[in-house]
């Protein structure tokens, strides 16, 4: 189940967009059995749980990401394992992982989640947020910005869906011009199991696939 999920992904993906397999939730074996069926590059939510995955065994030349609210005083939990964080939701977090990484000689590739959909309990930024973040970059040393994440609203109307992720491609493509310096932020990282057909028209770069892939979550 989980190979062909994943090869019916990948076969409708176009070639720019990169398959982000969501594990959290999910055992080990589900993830070696998505490895085995050529996937590489899977996401966690919590830093204990990433931890114990990328220390369980399973093969180094996984990649992971983490995509979950990150607190600060689990950055070592976190950061020295991923490749990539989606979802830096705050100038604090921004500011703590810059010196994690002053202090550790690591540059951590971020993205910057800006809060598009309706509900008010979600994290992330607003855009002017962004951009002032973005005008100090250079402050930012041991960080590369990569580009933007976000979650569309929780509906069924595909317009509003079409509209949230119209509105943060559209940023994107504002701050693109706006920062031509930052040569590295061309990552979009939209879409998830019920809505990557939607993301895919508004340029998501990467879509975030879990139940999809794996099915339920096996909460614990």
């Amino acid at each position: 189940m989980v190979k062909d999920s994943i090869n019916s992904l990948k076969s409708a993906l176009p070639s720019g967009t990169q398959l982000v397999a969501v594990s959290k939730f999910h055992p080990s074996a589900l993830i070696l059995e998505a490895y085995e069926a050529g996937q590489r590059v899977f996401a966690e939510s919590r830093p204990q749980e990433l931890f114990e995955k990328v220390n369980s065994g399973l093969p180094s030349d996984i990649e992971w990401h983490f995509i979950g609210h990150l607190q600060t005083n689990k950055l070592k939990m976190v950061l020295p394992f991923v490749s990539l964080v989606q979802s830096v939701d705050s100038r604090h977090l921004l500011e703590e992982i810059n010196r994690w990484g002053r202090d550790n000689g690591k540059v951590t590739d971020v993205l910057l989640e800006l809060h598009i959909g309706a509900e008010e309990t979600k994290q992330g930024f607003h855009e002017e947020e962004i951009l002032d973040v973005l005008f100090d970059a250079d402050k930012f040393a041991n960080v590369r910005f990569r580009g933007l994440m976000g979650m569309a609203s929780h509906t069924d109307d595909e317009s509003v869906i079409d509209a949230d992720f119209e509105r943060i491609d559209s940023f994107m493509a504002y701050i693109v011009d706006t920062f031509p310096e930052l040569e590295a932020f061309d990552q979009l990282s939209i879409g998830m199991s019920g809505d990557w057909e939607t993301a895919i028209r508004h340029g998501s770069t990467m879509v975030r696939i879990g139940t999809a892939i794996f099915g339920n979550r096996q909460v614990p």
